[in-house]
């Protein structure tokens, strides 16, 4: 047990800070992600929901509105990149933070699929038939398959170079997007106004009775429309997909951005969503929608504006969707980062090469996408029931970790707060839509093929995760069948070496936060940390007898203590002196809470985890 003060360790060189993301970069870099799904949700809605299409979507609008304040009130108190992830590693533990990554891993991989998919499915429309001629004797499903997985390998090579989306690129891919879908909104309404003769909508009503009538014949009951608006909402929630993606990256936003990003994120879903669904529905037969589903808006692009407007249709859709790739190669490459970091998983997978970026990740991310497109053969459907799962699960933990942090920390620093009752709105809304992808396929009740597909690679994904949080049980159990072999030790030894440090105040925390590291972490080496603050009652001498104490009763035996103190207030620069004379990342430095007296806030801290 040692004394220190700061001033034994020289003030850090000063470095430029790198530039924050402003407004209209943040929110281009989310909108590439959540408008993307403008481009296929009004072609898997509509076959479901026929003229209910554009309600139900301007609905999901609202379910956005309720969890833009879940959100807010979480990232603006723990302003850390990680999203569901970070957040239930703050007020949980480690096993229910896991099983949000490995579910947002899912998102990642489904967003990657669907982009490129739905890209090249666009991108086909106006090259397979000139060139069919040449490349006539492989089917278009298979090219389209083969052009996807080479989609998808190009962008696994631009990262593994060190290629990422910068906020240029992403600016230039949301502005040409925004052009593009508001030129689709003024000639489709232009397009209605000088020929009404063509309105489709009243033959669209009575195909909606039909397909009232064969959800009334399948399942027998009396209310039909409630089932058809359950399985359109359902369905509809893939068009939110992306929403999380803000509180992904918040870290590289400017000061109050993240909140704009949500209500923009909010506006441009509840605006285009709707308003395309009303337009498509006016301009094409149900039928019609449903043969060009996979790239309906090229389609009625080709009606209302001709060939050169379908032209521009299909590059803005290709640009945005792989740019969506983009973004889940990158986004997947930091959330396994941070769980590695974590220990959630290997440390392998953080091998870095000469351009800095993470191959294995990479590559296992690539292999992983190329599996799940050729399982599902590419069926969107399929493909965006195993996304809305994930996505919709992800989302409703977020929720969850709002009411586990109001309940676990309420003492926690907040800039927002948003009233729990709509915290359980939101959970009960996204719940259900999960509910309703696991049980129903295509708009059929009964088909549980989504969740077929989702359980195959979420299963053997969380078991592995799971066996490596608990690997030193699992080392220890070996240690017990070996009889203590050399080689069970060296394992056991390497496992458990890994080093902690926690700033504790009272000797009253101690046993939680033994209890906390025993059950969480499988590193045993703990160092313990007294700020000498002079702002509260010093307990120095205290625990200066307790936990010698502890350690000679056995509490927690497997644990290696060491007691410190530091001559400073708690506050960011004892975090760094700590980070840097132990050589630990901050995420394995352990707080208990970041109250209201304190004169910093939780991100000027580093990315410490609260555990208290």
């Amino acid at each position: 047990m040692t004394d220190t003060t700061l001033s034994d360790i020289n003030a850090p060189s000063s470095h430029a800070e790198h530039p924050k993301l402003n407004e209209f970069q943040a929110t281009s870099i989310c909108a590439n992600d959540i408008l993307s799904s403008v481009l296929y949700v009004s072609g898997l809605v509509i076959p479901i929901a026929g003229v209910w299409a554009p309600a139900v979507l301007l609905f999901i609008g609202l379910v956005l509105l309720i969890y833009k304040g879940v959100y807010r009130e979480v990232v603006e108190a723990m302003p850390v990149n990680g999203g569901s992830y970070n957040a239930l590693l703050n007020g949980t533990t480690k096993n229910v933070a896991a099983t949000a990554g490995v579910l947002t891993i899912l998102s990642y991989v489904a967003t990657a699929v669907i982009s490129a998919k739905s890209g090249v499915d666009y991108l086909f429309t106006i090259v397979y038939e000139p060139l069919s001629h040449i490349i006539g004797f492989v089917s278009e499903k298979n090219l389209i398959l083969l052009v996807t997985t080479l989609v998808l390998g190009f962008f696994a090579l631009l990262v593994i170079n060190g290629v990422k989306d910068s906020a240029k690129i992403a600016v230039t891919i949301f502005s040409f997007h925004i052009f593009t879908l508001s030129l689709f909104v003024i000639l489709g309404i232009w397009y209605l106004v000088q020929n009404p003769s063509l309105n489709q909508w009243s033959f669209n009503v009575g195909q909606t009775q039909n397909l009232l009538d064969n959800l009334k014949n399948l399942t027998g009951g009396t209310h039909p429309l409630i089932a058809l608006l359950f399985l359109a909402y359902s369905a509809s929630l893939l068009g939110v997909s992306g929403f999380e993606s803000s509180a992904n990256f918040v870290e590289e936003q400017q000061k109050g951005v993240f909140k704009k990003t949500l209500r923009n994120m909010l506006i441009g879903v509840s605006f285009f969503n709707p308003l395309i669904a009303f337009l498509a529905l006016n301009i094409n037969k149900l039928g019609e929608i449903q043969a060009n589903k996979d790239f309906l808006l090229s389609d009625e692009a080709l009606t209302i504006g001709g060939q050169v407007f379908k032209y521009i249709m299909v590059i803005n859709a290709f640009l945005v969707l792989c740019g969506a790739v983009l973004t889940a190669f990158v986004g997947i490459t930091g959330l396994v980062k941070r769980m590695s970091l974590d220990e959630c998983l290997p440390q392998f997978l953080n091998k870095e090469n000469r351009q800095g970026s993470s191959p294995i990740i990479i590559v296992s991310f690539f292999l992983l996408c190329v599996s799940i497109l050729l399982i599902t053969q590419g069926d969107l459907s399929s493909l965006g029931g195993v996304y809305a799962i994930a996505f919709l699960s992800v989302m409703s933990m977020f929720g969850i970790s709002n009411i586990i942090l109001k309940n676990n920390r309420p003492e926690l620093k907040r800039r927002y707060t948003f009233p729990i009752f709509l915290v359980v709105i939101a959970i009960f809304s996204t719940i259900i839509g999960a509910i309703g992808n696991v049980i129903a396929k295509d708009g059929k009740f009964g088909d549980f093929g989504n969740f077929i597909f989702f359980l195959a690679y979420f299963a053997p994904l969380y078991t592995f995760v799971m066996a490596y949080i608990y690997r030193d049980s699992l080392s220890r159990a070996l240690l017990k069948i070996t009889h203590g072999h050399t080689m069970a030790l060296d394992i056991y030894e390497q496992i458990t070496g890994s080093r902690y440090a926690i700033f504790i105040h009272h000797p009253r925390n101690l046993f939680e936060v033994l209890k906390y590291i025993s059950h969480n972490e499988a590193g045993k080496n703990v160092i313990l940390i007294h700020c000498n603050d002079s702002t509260r009652p010093n307990d120095w001498a205290n625990l200066q007898n307790i936990v010698p104490a502890v350690q000679a009763a056995g509490v927690y035996s497997d644990l290696k203590l060491k007691l410190i103190s530091l001559d400073q207030d708690f506050g960011p620069e004892s975090v760094k002196y700590i980070s840097q004379k132990y050589n630990l990342p901050t995420n394995r430095i352990f707080v208990g809470s970041v109250k209201e007296h304190h004169e910093f806030d939780y991100d000027d801290l580093g990315g410490v985890r609260i555990i208290l």
